[in-house]
């Protein structure tokens, strides 16, 4: 499940809070960006975090990282006491770390910071059940997105062959992990018969801040689903060259050359009150396309995929 806490670029409006994403893969919680007003959003959204442990900050302009500071503050009182990870460029730990210091000192949980190379495609997190890597982005500073990538479960069980076969509760371990079965009479019994395959993958593809940067393709081939800033109207595509940042067509077809399953889009200038405009100049390249609004919920389900 994906939660939009923040849809807007650099200027806040009244419909529209900068950006900050929730994501829920695999009981495990996980904040992408944290602008101005994230904990607010949480607040009115009644969202708890007690299965978050890291944050995922994609660059050091403040209408993605304003809130930190605040949120980790709140965490403090809210009496919080697992380590907190927070995931961002080079110079993160700098700019930070003097600020909790001055406003965090007694905060009964420690915060720690990795820092990645923007520039480089690389795993900064890996547990049993998913990674996370970097995407590489065009910005005027260090930027980097995120993909997050669900591994395969173990396999489901299937009861009445289960008992049928007389399986010890032993086995079943293995049997779950793709192990065949081999009875007291020395019948090899295939593990296709007795599981049924596990839930489909996802993946979870955020691009914050970037120009149109085909190099992006490769990395995202075949994502379930995208995210992909469309701050401007294709009527503002100098100013979006001028700013480094893409338009709602640019993003649509960075999903349509990926075979991206569905495109989510967001990060929208203030001077547009209609989004429909964007969604419209997207849809127009890639069909499956959705805005992206404050406090809006999305599955995060495993697509079928185009030719």
């Amino acid at each position: 499940m994906l939660t939009i806490l923040g849809s807007g670029s650099a200027l806040p409006t009244r419909d529209h809070f900068p950006t900050a994403q929730l994501l829920d893969l695999r009981e495990k919680q996980f904040l992408i960006d944290c602008g101005e007003g994230t904990q607010i959003r949480l607040r009115q959204m009644g969202l708890k975090l007690n299965r978050l442990g890291h944050v995922f900050i994609s660059h050091l302009h403040g209408d993605h990282c304003f809130g930190l500071i605040g949120f980790i503050s709140s965490l403090g009182m809210l009496n919080r006491t697992a380590d907190l990870y927070v995931h961002g460029p080079v110079g993160i730990r700098e700019l930070f770390e003097p600020q909790l210091a001055f406003f965090c000192a007694d905060s009964p949980f420690k915060v720690v910071f990795e820092e990645f190379d923007s520039r480089r495609h690389a795993v900064i997190y890996d547990d049993r059940s998913l990674s996370v890597s970097t995407l590489p982005l065009r910005h005027r500073v260090p930027c980097a997105g995120f993909l997050f990538r669900e591994k395969p479960g173990n396999r489901h069980l299937l009861r009445e062959w289960i008992d049928y076969y007389h399986i010890p509760v032993a086995q079943l371990h293995l049997i779950r992990q793709g192990a065949d079965f081999v009875n007291a009479e020395g019948e090899l019994i295939p593990n296709d018969r007795i599981t049924a395959p596990p839930n489909p993958v996802v993946s979870y593809a955020y691009c914050s801040d970037t120009a149109y940067h085909e190099a992006l393709i490769p990395l995202l081939q075949d994502v379930d689903v995208l995210y992909h800033e469309a701050t401007f109207a294709e009527s503002e595509v100098k100013r979006a060259r001028q700013t480094l940042h893409s338009t709602a067509r640019e993003a649509a077809t960075i999903a349509r050359k990926a075979g991206v399953g569905k495109l989510l889009i967001g990060h929208y200038s203030a001077r547009y009150h209609n989004k429909e405009l964007l969604l419209n100049e997207a849809r127009e390249v890639f069909e499956n396309t959705e805005l992206t609004s404050d406090m809006q919920t999305f599955a995060i389900e495993s697509m079928v995929k185009s030719s």
